[in-house]
């Protein structure tokens, strides 16, 4: 496929993901004191009890301008399929000086982690009064893109470093983690200057960059002893595959075998686009893990 052909088509599939309009959750409930602190709930569409609960982290390289409405009908699918979901907003695009690049800024230092740690916390409790029927026994975590490196983080505090704040004792109760399209292997993600320098913004430049990577970095945070399955586009190019791949040689490298499923003539937003097949193999990738 030609340069030009790619990114038609990259186009037409990003249009069709933005298309759907938002859908409004069953319920929401705040994890903290700032506005972005909230999860939102969607209820399994056909009304069981006990159903899997699956945890949306959204994309869009940790920057401001992209929230959690851009998930919502993701989130809806995935009710249809019989899941609890919860959708998780959290803090994006810093205002800090040492962390201003060139172009927008990504991510928040400390408070993007902050954020996702405290919900992850919270949810437990926060299910048994938004969403009863949910078993929160059985918790898959996923995220598209910047999300998915989220999802993987979420996935792995109990190897983070000793100190970190945001280290668990032990392993998390998750049935396991599905990364989308995940700015997984920081290293692969700066040399192919994925998201214009997202990375580099989340982390800052030169020594914060350094210090911070193996507190964040998905491919630093390994093994974890998690079911982990990552689903990547191979005509992805706004987190190529070789991202992906990446983490999966890393993972095999520190003994643990990660799922790589990889879709031919699939780009990036398919993965969380309803309409489209990928998102039926996302949701069975998910519900291998989950029930």
């Amino acid at each position: 496929m030609s340069d030009s052909a790619a990114r038609d088509r990259d186009a037409v599939e990003t249009e069709s993901a933005f298309s759907h309009p938002a859908v409004a959750p069953d319920a929401s409930a705040a994890y903290g004191d700032h506005p972005d602190q909230v999860i939102d709930f969607y209820a399994p569409r056909d009304g069981r009890a006990g159903a899997p609960v699956v945890v949306v982290l959204h994309g869009g390289a940790w920057r401001g301008p992209y929230d959690r409405r851009h998930v919502t009908p993701f989130a809806d699918f995935l009710a249809r399929r019989g899941f609890a979901v919860a959708n998780v907003e959290y803090r994006r695009g810093s205002e800090l000086p040492q962390q201003r690049g060139s172009g927008p800024v990504a991510g928040r230092w400390p408070e993007t982690f902050d954020d996702v740690a405290a919900a992850m916390d919270a949810l437990p409790g926060l299910l048994a009064v938004a969403l009863p029927e949910a078993d929160a026994r059985r918790i898959v975590v996923t995220g598209h893109s910047a999300g998915g490196q989220l999802a993987l983080w979420a996935s792995a505090r109990h190897v983070l470093p000793q100190g970190s704040p945001w280290r668990l004792a032990a392993a998390p109760p998750l049935r396991g983690v599905v990364a989308l399209a995940p700015i997984a292997d920081f290293a692969t993600a700066v040399e192919l200057d994925v998201c214009s320098g997202a990375v580099g913004q989340l982390l800052g430049r030169e020594a914060d960059f350094a210090a911070r990577s193996p507190y964040a970095d998905p491919a630093a945070l390994l093994p974890t002893g998690i079911a982990t399955a990552v689903v990547q586009g191979r005509t992805d190019l706004t987190v190529p595959h070789a991202v992906a791949e990446a983490f999966v040689d890393a993972a095999a490298k520190a003994g643990e075998t990660v799922g790589l499923t990889l879709l031919e003539d699939v780009g990036h937003f398919p993965l969380i686009d309803p309409a489209a097949d990928a998102c039926a193999v996302v949701a069975e990738e998910i519900a291998q893990l989950a029930w």
